[in-house]
């Protein structure tokens, strides 16, 4: 069976739909929605004749669910269930009734209830025990220089809400150094596609010389599931709900970093996984401490297809 993931082309985005596509057994195809210039200035809620305001929306015949994400892909995800005749469940906030979809799976921050609505308290994504296993076992020597604990640092972006720059990244910079020097811990660090290049400039500037390597690449060569798998500890800056949530589906507690900025549905999210004992905010004066991994994926993916019949 195969499901078509609709959203808009952003990694998290992608990730959430096929980490419940993949836990709930299915396979899946991404289909991008491509705005048309002039309907990118309104919410996809107002357009009339959504369909026509993107780019076409193909469907192959063994298709049995759409799973869309966002405000944007549940006005489009909904729009091709209705024409294909598909159920369909939205991932987050749909900013519209849940009674519109077969199911809604949001967080427990996005604040919606109703008979139909399932809460996860992550955000829906990929990464597994056997995927960390396969990743530990190809990136453990390239990452570690030696015995010491490994500190994987992961790092978001500016995105409307938290600010990071080169000064934030200066001060997140003394932060780790302090950190590893205070735990006898290496380092290593990895920026997103998000990430300031002006941001990245200063962690190789401040990081490398005390042999902190800043790692980046793609395909095969990126770093990052390698990152989480090898880590004894692990921090993550607060603009990503995504990398946060995967981080957590790890055994290594996770540390946060503030950023500049406000967002009290990401507050909220961090408060419910601090309250879980799963994060703390960053403090280099901060110990290792027992964690379990937490990942509610595996529990809406079976209850997705129980409820659908899948």
């Amino acid at each position: 069976m195969k499901a078509i993931i609709i959203a808009e082309d952003f990694a998290g985005m992608r990730a959430q739909g096929a980490g419940l596509a993949e836990k709930a057994g299915l396979e899946w195809d991404f289909r991008p929605v491509r705005i048309q210039p002039f309907w990118s200035r309104f919410p996809a809620r107002y357009w009339p004749f959504p369909l026509k305001r993107v780019d076409p929306i193909r469907i192959p015949e063994d298709t049995c669910l759409i799973i869309c994400i966002g405000g944007t892909g549940g006005v489009l995800g909904r729009a091709v269930a209705r024409r294909e005749g598909l159920p369909v469940v939205q991932i987050q906030n749909p900013r519209m009734p849940p009674r519109k979809f077969d199911l809604v799976i949001a967080n427990t921050h996005d604040g919606i209830t109703g008979p139909n609505v399932l809460i996860s308290r992550n955000a829906l994504h990929p990464v597994t025990q056997q995927k960390l296993d396969l990743a530990r076992t190809r990136w453990e020597g390239r990452l570690k220089q030696d015995t010491r604990p490994l500190l994987s640092v992961l790092i978001g972006g500016a995105n409307g809400r938290f600010t990071l720059g080169a000064a934030e990244a200066d001060q997140i910079a003394e932060g780790i150094i302090a950190f590893t020097r205070r735990n006898t811990m290496q380092a290593v660090l990895t920026p997103s596609r998000r990430t300031d290049p002006a941001a990245v400039a200063i962690f190789r500037k401040r990081l490398e010389p005390h042999g902190i390597a800043i790692l980046t690449g793609s395909g095969d060569e990126n770093p990052y599931m390698g990152m989480l798998a090898c880590a004894d500890m692990i921090a993550v800056t607060t603009d990503s709900v995504s990398m946060i949530s995967e981080a957590v589906a790890t055994s290594a507690p996770v540390l946060i970093f503030p950023l500049p900025g406000r967002s009290s549905r990401i507050s909220r999210f961090v408060k419910t996984l601090e309250d879980a004992g799963r994060v703390k905010l960053f403090d280099p004066e901060q110990a290792p401490w027992d964690v379990a991994p937490l990942d509610d994926t595996p529990l809406v993916a079976r209850e997705m297809r129980r409820r659908l019949k899948l």
